[in-house]
């Protein structure tokens, strides 16, 4: 596929930042924000007794390639009985970030960095996310631990939390820890210039998949969703947009953070802060899972029964893996959205349908997300024995609006995502391609293709379908500006 040319990306750009204020997310930093940031000369620094000093651990980050606003550090410690200790480190944001400022003003509207094919948006200022507050290789940075035993069959007796100065000793990539563990590719070479780090992240992917191992039991989903990436030349032009598959990697960094995500909301809970929760509630689209299932011979019990979805799910991954993302796409689909809610001590919340836990937040990513700088800072009031710095109001309110902007920045990520395929398929129209149904309603039908991986709509012959139906399409318009993917059912031979 040929790339854009420059004049093309810059083209990119302004319709990012645009769809951006279109749909309430602010592109760019107001000059308060830029001068708070210029303000700040270095990373936070305290001197309380209570910041344990666990620099010496072997903490290494495992991320995207190209990632630089790091906010989670693992280790782990094998105990002479058996069972491993699971340390998590996030990075201390609210140390440098202060409830108030201009930056977190700016952080409350978007609630959210935003990865779009043109450019990334922070949340925060580069000087902050890439830099002040990411734990950056080779820099002494604050941070909130989360301390777990894992037993060997998957079971956390005991959890902690505390603060502490930590050191990234190495930054990982996804891509390269994979293959090595997977036994496809030599150890990346940051592993032979840290003692025995090798071991440690072999501990670390046994105990990552103990816990998954237990979270399958109970019903967590077994999915492999496909996202698409801009793949950029040297010099800055989009040439494609590729999917971004799963790895050993990123499941080992998911479990210990799922894991750490319930240590966190379960600990708010007993020390008796309200708190935001992340749910999906049961399916309400489930009839339509158990008609797919039916249509590949399979049966599923008539009310939601995520056991029975997994397994369900496992058995086609194994019959079927070349076309299993499509399946997890569906069903992710039907599944329905996630959302922030408040959770008061005592309460029983509606739990995570999808990774079958019920306790459950966003804790882990505060240089990202501001729901997980919030709890943060829930989480730091707790361990100071404060008032908590968010009343019950202000929660619910928050919890509404960052899954609103959450939505707001899904749909300027995905409008240009398609804006940039548009761009790359202008010269394809008359083209045909085989498709996958991912959306169905009186707004309107859409199917995906492959290559580009993007999303656009049935404007003719989509009477009839649904969401998992396969369908050749011809692309009969494109519209960079509107994001417009236009495609028309190719009427089966008879």
């Amino acid at each position: 596929m040929a790339p854009l040319l420059r004049s093309a990306t810059d083209e990119l750009r302004t319709i990012a930042k645009r769809v951006m204020r279109e749909r309430g997310l602010l592109p760019e930093f107001s000059r308060a924000v830029r001068d708070e940031a210029s303000a700040m000369a270095g990373p936070a620094t305290a001197s309380s007794a209570s910041i344990r000093d666990l620099r010496g651990l072997a903490w290494a980050s495992i991320d995207n390639d190209d990632s630089r606003d790091l906010d989670q550090l693992t280790v782990a410690k094998a105990r002479p009985d058996g069972e491993v200790t699971i340390f998590v480190a996030v990075a201390d944001v609210d140390a440098l970030v202060a409830a108030g400022s201009a930056i977190d003003a700016h952080a409350r509207v978007n609630t959210t960095s935003v990865y779009t094919a043109a450019q990334v948006f922070p949340m925060l200022p580069e000087k902050l996310s890439t830099d002040l507050t990411s734990l950056a290789e080779d820099t002494d940075r604050l941070a909130v631990v989360v301390e777990m035993t894992v037993a060997a069959d998957g079971a956390m007796p005991a959890s902690d939390l505390y603060r502490a100065r930590v050191r990234n000793h190495a930054k990982l990539a996804y891509n390269g820890v994979s293959a090595w563990l997977e036994g496809n590719a030599p150890p990346p070479p940051q592993l032979s210039a840290v003692t025995e780090l090798d071991a440690n992240l072999r501990l670390q992917d046994r105990v990552a998949q103990a816990l998954k191992r237990v979270r399958h039991r109970r019903g967590a989903l077994c999915l492999e969703t496909l996202e698409a990436r801009a793949v950029f030349t040297e010099d800055g032009v989009l040439t494609d947009l590729r999917p971004d598959v799963k790895n050993r990697a990123r499941e080992l960094i998911e479990d210990f953070m799922i894991a750490a995500n319930g240590v966190t909301a379960r600990f708010l809970a007993r020390s008796g802060y309200a708190s935001l929760r992340r749910v999906l509630r049961s399916p309400e689209r489930w009839a339509r899972i158990v008609a797919l299932a039916e249509s590949l011979g399979e049966h599923l019990p008539e009310t939601p029964d995520a056991v029975a979805l997994d397994a369900f799910l496992t058995k086609r991954s194994d019959a079927e893996p070349a076309t299993f993302a499509d399946l997890s796409l569906t069903v992710v689909k039907l599944l329905g959205k996630g959302e922030y809610v408040l959770e008061r001590p005592g309460e029983r919340g509606a739990g995570h349908f999808g990774l079958a836990v019920r306790d459950y937040t966003h804790a882990t990513a505060p240089n990202r997300r501001f729901p997980d700088l919030v709890v943060q800072r829930l989480l730091k009031a707790a361990l100071d024995g404060d008032r908590t710095p968010y009343p019950d109001d202000e929660l619910a309110a928050l919890a509404r609006h960052c899954t609103e902007q959450e939505d707001n920045a899904a749909k300027v990520e995905r409008h240009v995502r398609k804006s940039a395929a548009a761009l790359l398929l202008e010269r394809r129209v008359g083209e045909h391609f085989d498709g996958i149904v991912t959306g169905a309603s009186e707004k309107g039908t859409w199917v995906r293709i492959a290559s580009p991986m993007v999303e656009g709509r049935v404007v003719r012959g989509f009477e009839g379908l649904d969401v998992g139906d396969r369908v050749e399409v011809e692309l009969v318009h494109t519209d960079a500006s509107r994001g417009y993917i236009d495609f028309a059912r190719v009427k089966e031979k008879t």
